[in-house]
C-alpha cells in the first residue's frame, strides 16, 4: 500500500491511498466467501463449494460494492495506524481509481488531533482551597431549619420581611416582551429577607397585603449565572394571594432532637459543622480540579478541531433540550425566549465547548504519557458499586449497556488522571 499524506490545516489531512494488487486478492477471497454463505453451488453444501464457483453465482455488482466498501475500510483503516493519526470524525472518501479486484487507488479528507504541545504537568503552581466553616455559616444552617419549622399563622396586614407570602408572578423581558424562562410561578412560597430572588424583588412585596398586585421593575446583577440574564432588565407581573407570620421553634435541646441522633444544643451545632464541611470540601476539590484542567489547558498549544467542538456543542444542546422537556418547554420556545435564533445559541455556546475539549485532549494527553490505563477488573468494581447503589432492576441493565460502560470506563480515566495531576503539584520542591 502506498501512501501520501497532506496536511491540510492543523487538524485537517488528506491521504492518497493506493493498494498493492497482492493486498486485493485476499480481500476479494474473503468478501466471496462473505457473500457465498447462503449460495448453493450444484453437488456442494451451501457456502462449501469453491471461491470461483461461488463468484459465478454473485451479481457482480452487489460483488463490486461489497469489494469496496470492505477494502476502503481496511486500508484507510491501516493507513491512519501507519501515519499514526488520531481521526475524530468519519472521513470524505473519494475513489479516484478503480479497476475491478487489481486496482484501487482513493482520497480520504479527514478531520484528526493535531500535535499538541503540553505544557509542564509536573510543575503546576496550584493549591485545593482549604475548607472552612464558621460560626455564621453554621447559624445561618440553624435559622434555615427553624424557618423550615416554623408554625404558619396567616394575617391580614401588610407583608413585612420575616413574613412568608404566598405569590404568584410572571417576568417579562423589557426589551423583547417575550416572557422569562422559567420566571413564572403560581402559589409560591417564599420568606421575605430570605434573599432567594435577585436583589430587589422580596424588598418590592414588603407593604403588600394579599390581594395586592403591581409590577416590579428589576435588572438582573452582571454577575448572574445565566449568561443571557445578566444585566437584563425585566418586569415581574406580582400577586400576593396570601401573608403567613413565621412564629420559628426555639432551637433548645428539644428541638436539636428532632435534627438527629443529636442530644443538645452544642451536639446539633457540631453536626451540622461537620456536614457543613465534607460540603466544602467537595466543593473546593472540584473546583481545585476543574482551575487544574483550564491552567493546563491555556499555558499548551492545542489545535482544536472542530468535528470536535461542533460534536461537545451538540452534546450541551442535547443536554439542555433534555431539561427544557422536564419543564414542559419546547426548544422553540426556549430560543424566543431568548431571543436569540438556533445558529445564535450554537455561538453562543462555543466557547464552553472549547475550554471543554480542550481539557478533554491535554487529559488524554497527559494519559498517554504516564501510560494510565484502567484495568478490566477496575472497571467491574465501579459498576459493581454502582449497581448496589442503583437497585432498580433496569437501572442495572443500563449500566451493562456498551455505551454506558465505556462512559464509566472513561470516568475511570478522567479520575485516575486528574490523581496523577494532583500529585504532581503536591509534590513540594
Amino acid at each position: 500500500m502506498k501512501i501520501k499524506k497532506e496536511q491540510l490545516t492543523p487538524t485537517t489531512v488528506k491521504l492518497s491511498v493506493a493498494a498493492e494488487p497482492d493486498e486485493l486478492g485476499p480481500l476479494k477471497k474473503a468478501v466471496v466467501e462473505q457473500l457465498g454463505t447462503n449460495v448453493k453451488v450444484s453437488g456442494f453444501r451451501a457456502g462449501k463449494a469453491p471461491a470461483h464457483l461461488i463468484e459465478k453465482q454473485l451479481d457482480s455488482s452487489s460483488l463490486q460494492t461489497e469489494f469496496l466498501d470492505t477494502a476502503i475500510n481496511q486500508l484507510f483503516t491501516a493507513a491512519v495506524r501507519q501515519q499514526k493519526l488520531r481521526p475524530v470524525a468519519q472521513p470524505n472518501i473519494a475513489i479516484s481509481k478503480f479497476v475491478p479486484f487489481t486496482t484501487l487507488e482513493f482520497t480520504a479528507e479527514l478531520s484528526v488531533i493535531g500535535d499538541i504541545t503540553l505544557a509542564d504537568y509536573k510543575h503546576l503552581k496550584l493549591a485545593p482551597k482549604k475548607a472552612e466553616v464558621t460560626a455564621k455559616d453554621v447559624q445561618a444552617v440553624v435559622d434555615t431549619l427553624r424557618t423550615r419549622a416554623a408554625e404558619r399563622k396567616a394575617v391580614t396586614r401588610a407583608a413585612k420581611l420575616g413574613d412568608e407570602v404566598i405569590v404568584d408572578f410572571v417576568g417579562t423581558r423589557v426589551k423583547t416582551k417575550e416572557t422569562l424562562e422559567g420566571g413564572s410561578a403560581t402559589d409560591h412560597k417564599l420568606v421575605l429577607g430570605s434573599n432567594s430572588f435577585i436583589p430587589g424583588f422580596e424588598e418590592g412585596l414588603v407593604g403588600m397585603k394579599a390581594g395586592d398586585s403591581k409590577d416590579l421593575p428589576l435588572t438582573f446583577p452582571k454577575d448572574y449565572g445565566a449568561a443571557d440574564l445578566q444585566g437584563a432588565k425585566v418586569t415581574f407581573a406580582v400577586t400576593v394571594k396570601g401573608v403567613n407570620e413565621l412564629v420559628e421553634p426555639k432551637f433548645d435541646d428539644a428541638f436539636a432532637a428532632t435534627l438527629g441522633p443529636f442530644k443538645t444544643v452544642a451536639e446539633a451545632k457540631a453536626g451540622i459543622k461537620k456536614d457543613l464541611m465534607v460540603e466544602r470540601e467537595r466543593e473546593n476539590q472540584a473546583e481545585y480540579e476543574n482551575d487544574l484542567i483550564t491552567q493546563l489547558a491555556e499555558k499548551s498549544d492545542i489545535a482544536l478541531p472542530e468535528a470536535l467542538v461542533e460534536e461537545e456543542i451538540d452534546r450541551m444542546e442535547e443536554e439542555e433540550k433534555r431539561n427544557l422537556t422536564y419543564r414542559g418547554q419546547t426548544w422553540q420556545e426556549h430560543l424566543e425566549a431568548e431571543g436569540v435564533t438556533a445558529e445564535e445559541h450554537r455561538a453562543r455556546q462555543r466557547l464552553m465547548a472549547e475550554k471543554r475539549v480542550k481539557g478533554g485532549l491535554v487529559l488524554a494527553e497527559v494519559a498517554e504519557l504516564e501510560a494510565i490505563s484502567v484495568s478490566p477488573e477496575e472497571l467491574e468494581v465501579r459498576i459493581m458499586l454502582l449497581k448496589n447503589q442503583y437497585p432498580d432492576p433496569t437501572m442495572q441493565l443500563e449500566l451493562d449497556k456498551p455505551e454506558n460502560r465505556r462512559d464509566i470506563n472513561n470516568r475511570l480515566m478522567t479520575e485516575k488522571t486528574l490523581d496523577k495531576l494532583k500529585q504532581y503539584t503536591s509534590v513540594k520542591s
